[in-house]
């Protein structure tokens, strides 16, 4: 590998982590509240626009492709040989695709009465063996948690059933977990192939696109991965904007990144005619669009925090940033614990305009809270 990153934790990277994550909470809780602007939920499929809620998993993919130079250059780092790293991505997809697929079918066609236990009793018990495997343990017989955890999950997909027929596991889709771990294993491929080089990282971009072009004006097996192909755009452009910034050999980074966010908003404008702006279809002019926010969100993040060192705003973000996958699914764990306790968080009649605004954004800043809590008692999740 011939690029210059350095292998270090960036705090505007994890600043923009934070964010996205917080945000991410936020959304979600407010997909449940009545009588809300438009403007702040995902727009319909068709609508040919988006929300800032339809950049939150943008955002989220755009960050995988900014850490990836960092993940590799610290295995290279550690002395891992280029098998190693590949085990290493190719470990980790599985992981991201295992956890979607669970989630997926615990939330789409869960049958109680065949599996023999409520959701939220099955889903507590998937989230206590993923805690299992993927903590990090800072003692010698950790392994014998992690096995014990893998065997949970096998137990638990024996026993599922779903729809009426009592089915198994099946994929209905990735889930947004099973997303991520698809385009940061392309991104991660693409990366070593070109050996961090911005033009070969460029020329995957308009590869991306072509190949979603290709996927919709010739009926084949390509129709179906255009989806993958969209959500692997964004990580390379957070790929290329993270080599940008970072790798050393480019002079006038401002200016660089600045010409990269017009070529993906001129990019976008020439797409969307064709294929209009659609979250739900993943279409690349919201690709490009939700790529170019993330581009002035990022440089303005890392002027402020990484060259000013204005970071003091950034610590309340840092645990909840370290660790996103138990961000993710605390949420779900909170209120899996809440349905078993027959309790309710927020009552029906409250669920509505401001007063359920109010409340998505404290719970928000409680999951963050939480993380740290958990943090300090010894509980971070690594894939």
């Amino acid at each position: 590998m011939t690029e210059q990153i350095v292998p270090r934790r960036i705090l505007s990277i994890d600043a923009l982590r934070g964010i996205t994550i917080l945000v991410m909470i936020f959304v979600n809780e407010l997909a449940g509240i009545r009588d809300i602007p438009q403007w702040a939920k995902h727009l319909p499929a068709d609508a040919n626009g988006m929300t800032f809620v339809d950049m939150v998993f943008p955002a989220f993919l755009f960050i995988v492709g900014m850490s990836v130079p960092f993940a590799i250059r610290n295995r290279v780092a550690k002395g891992d040989s280029l098998w190693q790293i590949l085990l290493h991505i190719g470990f980790r997809t599985l992981g991201l695709l295992v956890l979607g697929l669970f989630m997926v079918n615990a939330e789409t066609d869960y049958n109680p009465v065949a599996t023999g236990m409520p959701a939220a009793a099955w889903s507590l018990l998937f989230y206590a063996c993923v805690i299992l495997v993927w903590n990090v343990y800072r003692f010698k017989y950790a392994w014998l948690l992690r096995a014990l955890g893998a065997i949970g999950l096998l137990a638990l997909a024996v026993v599922f059933r779903g729809g009426e027929d009592a089915h198994g596991m099946q994929v209905h889709w990735w889930g947004i977990l099973g997303l991520i771990g698809w385009a940061y294993l392309f991104t991660s491929l693409f990366y070593l192939v070109v050996r961090g080089q911005k033009t070969g990282i460029a020329a995957a971009i308009l590869g991306c696109l072509v190949f979603f072009v290709a996927g919709k004006e010739w009926e084949s097996w390509l129709s179906g991965q255009t989806g993958h192909a969209v959500h692997t755009c964004i990580a390379l452009c957070g790929l290329f904007l993270s080599q940008v910034f970072f790798d050393g050999r480019t002079g006038r980074p401002y200016l660089v990144a600045a010409i990269f966010t017009l070529v993906l908003l001129v990019v976008g404008s020439v797409l969307r005619p064709a294929y209009t702006i659609s979250k739900i279809w993943a279409t690349p002019s919201w690709a490009l669009y939700s790529a170019a926010s993330c581009c002035i969100l990022y440089t303005i993040v890392y002027w402020l925090t990484d060259v000013k060192g204005h970071n003091g705003w950034t610590t309340f973000l840092r645990p909840a940033a370290a660790n996103p996958l138990l961000t993710y699914i605390l949420p779900a764990i909170i209120y899996s614990l809440l349905s078993l306790a027959g309790f309710q968080l927020l009552p029906d009649a409250w669920r509505t305009g401001l007063p359920g605004a109010l409340y998505c954004v404290l719970f928000a800043l409680a999951v963050m809270g939480v993380v740290k809590l958990l943090n300090r008692a010894g509980i971070r999740l690594q894939l």
